[in-house]
């Protein structure tokens, strides 16, 4: 697949396909003879995990760690668990806050809706 191709395929710009290549979350892309980038399903495969986790948000820098230690083989491979599961705690604090919000913003919403409805008078709940 050219660079179009996968960008198009996982909604990220050729520039950040290059840049994710230049700082190493990328290695190998296969070439045409010409020297043209042709994505094979291995590096897809690789793309998808990135973009993940990226939308996860993942930082770059423990995405690096990551691919770093996948390449220098199964020797890593604890290494590479617990960077995973740094990541997941990270990923369920952000959720549980992501929760938080959410009920507060519900519970706003059900204030404002009484209002709107006149079923409220009181203004001091939705100011706190």
């Amino acid at each position: 697949m050219t660079i179009a191709e996968v960008g198009k395929k996982y909604n990220l710009t050729p520039d950040t396909l290059r840049y994710y290549e230049r700082i190493g979350l990328i290695s190998n892309v296969p070439r045409t003879e010409n020297g043209i980038r042709n994505y094979d399903d291995k590096t897809c495969k690789t793309i998808e995990f990135i973009k993940c986790m990226r939308d996860a948000g993942v930082e770059i820098g423990s995405l690096i760690k990551y691919i770093n230690l996948f390449e220098q083989g199964k020797g890593t491979a604890k290494k590479r668990k617990q960077l995973l599961e740094e990541q997941r705690e990270k990923l369920l604090e952000k959720q549980k806050n992501i929760n938080d919000t959410i009920n507060k913003l519900n519970y706003k919403l059900e204030l404002y809706e009484e209002i709107v409805a006149g079923k409220r008078k009181d203004f001091t709940e939705i100011e706190e």
